[in-house]
């Protein structure tokens, strides 16, 4: 199990990691992502704990209010998500998670979130 926080500490939680590593990393273009730009890996729902912090954490949504992004009401920090995809899984914001750096991080692939099937391009 490796420890995500927030900046502040206020929020933690316990995030399951493939023994590997990340199996996936994304940087993604929606309208929100894209002005986060934080890098992202999924992980399963069983996979992510919070142990600390459920009181800080607040839910923001938007468009199809499918997706939801959560985010410590002390510092701002966007810790993780449930993408629409397929909302029953965790994407993580991988610069939250202890000893990584994103900095360091190489094949981040692009997710186009502009673009995503479930919009209805007119």
């Amino acid at each position: 199990m490796k420890k995500l926080t927030c900046h502040c500490g206020g929020v933690e939680a316990e995030v399951k990691l493939p023994e590997q590593g990340f199996e996936k990393l994304i940087r993604c273009n929606c309208s929100i992502c894209k002005r986060k730009g934080f890098i992202m890996s999924f992980v399963g729902p069983e996979d992510l704990k919070i142990v600390k912090g459920q009181d800080l954490l607040k839910l923001y949504q938007f468009h199809t209010n499918t997706a939801k992004h959560f985010f410590c009401s002390n510092c701002g920090i966007h810790t993780h998500a449930n993408p629409r995809s397929n909302p029953k899984i965790y994407m993580v914001n991988v610069a939250c998670i202890e000893g990584v750096n994103p900095l360091d991080l190489e094949n981040v692939l692009k997710n186009d979130g502009e673009n995503h099937p479930l919009d209805q391009k007119k």
